[in-house]
């Protein structure tokens, strides 16, 4: 292995990690998959690889694509709803810090991706988001450049299905959230509902560790009373604080001063559409407490 190998991964590091998380929604399979990643090609024949680059975000991709086939039983047996662990940042950081973590790996895009089959998943990104060639795909896929446009289109199809009707900025984003936190906070129930699509969805993700609900909760009057009770069920002790969730503003709910959940909103048309809540202290546990 040469030096300029380590250097060429670590730059290349940031970019693995995201293919990887984009696939699995887990941060510990993700930075597991990028170590296997380098641990296979430094025992690989280097005078067979032409591109250090090209060969380690196809083996990213591989290695990714069999931890989700191998995983399907562990989902199966998963209590309640699955919510990819979120990627959390308690301050603000540089325009290019935040690129990193753009529109295309939310909690609700990848939300939409699980619905997706893994090979699905897989051509997808790599085509819409890495701007992969196809041949490039069906290299990386073992499947036929036809095969991998089928996929591509199928996936489109899904996720234009599933995906927000209307675009908002993170401006208008934040407005809203902002608004929703401070009505959440007061328990004003009225003011909530403003804030609240007709048919707003909750989901939350409590893994079998802790209480949630096992089923989605919609409207705007049941889940605004889910706040107002929350509220009054732990008066004076639940705080909220505004933060950016998988590069996107969302809120982390404290109570006691320790995290309750982490919290991730759909924003459609001026008002909140979904809300996905983790709330499994599995996924939490890289979150500090309320200073």
């Amino acid at each position: 292995m040469e030096s300029a190998d380590l250097l060429v991964f670590e730059a290349l590091r940031p970019r693995l990690f995201l293919i990887a998380y984009r696939m699995l929604g887990m941060r510990a399979d993700a930075e597991d998959i990028v170590q296997d990643a380098w641990l296979r090609f430094c025992t690989s024949a280097h005078d067979e690889v032409r591109s250090v680059e090209a060969w380690l975000v196809t083996i990213t991709t591989r290695l990714s694509i069999d931890r989700l086939r191998s995983r399907k039983n562990e989902r199966e047996a998963y209590t309640g709803w699955w919510i990819p662990e979120p990627v959390v940042e308690l301050v603000e950081h540089t325009p290019e810090a935040a690129a990193e973590l753009a529109s295309d790996v939310s909690v609700a895009m990848l939300w939409v991706l699980e619905r997706l089959t893994p090979e699905e998943r897989a051509a997808f990104l790599m085509r819409k988001v890495f701007d992969q060639e196809y041949g490039d795909v069906a290299i990386m896929l073992g499947k036929s450049e036809v095969a991998c446009r089928q996929l591509v289109h199928r996936a489109q199809e899904r996720i234009r299905q599933d995906s927000p009707r209307f675009t908002v900025s993170k401006s208008m984003h934040r407005v809203v959230l902002e608004n929703f936190m401070q009505a959440a906070a007061q328990a004003d129930r009225d003011a909530m509902k403003t804030l609240l699509s007709v048919d707003v969805e909750y989901r939350a993700d409590g893994g079998g560790k802790v209480p949630s609900l096992d089923k989605v909760l919609i409207g705007t009057g049941r889940v605004a009373g889910l706040y107002w009770a929350v509220e009054n069920a732990f008066r004076k002790r639940v705080a909220y604080r505004m933060v950016r969730v998988n590069g996107e503003p969302g809120l982390i709910r404290y109570i006691d001063g320790k995290v309750e959940s982490v919290q991730s909103f759909c924003i459609d048309a001026g008002t909140i559409s979904s809300i996905y809540v983790v709330r499994n202290p599995d996924k939490l546990q890289a979150i500090p407490s309320l200073q």
